[in-house]
């Protein structure tokens, strides 16, 4: 499922790129490619030591070490990016929490950190760089979702949560700016094996016959995606038909994934 309607394509060449999450498995290879594009790019991750060695491996890079966890951590950061960079033309958020486990024994600290990071982050970096990207009279936003925001699914209520607020932001803003030359992108992917996925979620995968996509794969389709201004892209099937049909008939959902969220059940209780 992909919403296919593109405006006037995103040339990377000579733009001032914000990348959130960028030491990441994922995060290090789109890094890549936009580098590559020949744009300018300011890398955030909370991982200081990785997003350096990064930064010297790339041209016209600058390494921002942030915290994204707090208000003011995200406009410390934000802030840094568009000093180094002299402004913005693509923020990317990609930085992410996961949490894996039954929601009875979810920790609420994580919660409260899941949706600061995944949601709240988002939200407020873009509120920065709007004004000047409508003072400038060009710009994009690029959210990182994911298929855990069109279908939630067991023992991954927090994070999905998360992700269903992302997309319902996307779209709200999208719609809000429809009459601005700025652009709103939302590419939602299925499970990615990247570290973010640890070994219960890997096992629990294997065990449910769940997809996982390469993050090479998936980082050079964002990529594609940034560059042809979409507005909403969909990576995998079946997971993209599930998620419209989640969203008009989520009960047949219910009774196709109660199989599978037992299995998944004995990775996420503490007890297994």
């Amino acid at each position: 499922m992909a919403a296919d309607q593109e405006t006037t394509s995103m040339i990377l060449s000579r733009k001032k790129v914000i990348l959130t999450g960028a030491a990441g498995g994922m995060g290090s290879i789109l890094a890549s490619l936009i580098s590559e594009s020949g744009a300018e790019i300011a890398l955030i991750d909370a991982n200081a030591e990785s997003l350096q060695q990064l930064s010297t491996t790339l041209e016209n890079s600058f390494a921002i070490p942030g915290d994204l966890s707090s208000e003011a951590g995200c406009r410390a950061a934000i802030g840094k990016a568009q000093e180094v960079l002299g402004g913005v033309d693509v923020l990317i958020n990609l930085a992410g929490l996961m949490s894996f486990c039954t929601y009875e024994d979810e920790d609420l600290t994580r919660v409260q950190l899941l949706m600061q990071v995944n949601l709240i982050a988002p939200m407020l970096l873009s509120r920065v760089v709007l004004p000047e990207m409508l003072a400038q009279g060009s710009g994009q936003i690029v959210n990182i979702g994911s298929m855990f925001g069109s279908i939630g699914f067991a023992y991954f209520a927090a994070y999905s949560a998360s992700k269903f607020g992302l997309r319902g932001f996307s779209q709200a803003l999208r719609r809000e700016l429809a009459d601005s030359p700025i652009n709103i992108t939302y590419v939602s992917p299925r499970a990615v094996k990247t570290p973010i996925n640890t070994g219960p979620i890997m096992q629990m995968g294997a065990a449910t016959g769940m997809n996982m996509d390469e993050p090479g794969i998936i980082a050079a389709k964002i990529f594609k995606a940034i560059e042809s201004d979409k507005k909403e892209v969909y990576l995998g099937y079946p997971e993209a038909l599930f998620a419209r049909i989640n969203g008009i008939v989520p009960w047949l959902v219910d009774s196709a994934t109660a199989a599978q969220n037992r299995i998944a059940r004995t990775y996420a209780s503490p007890v297994g």
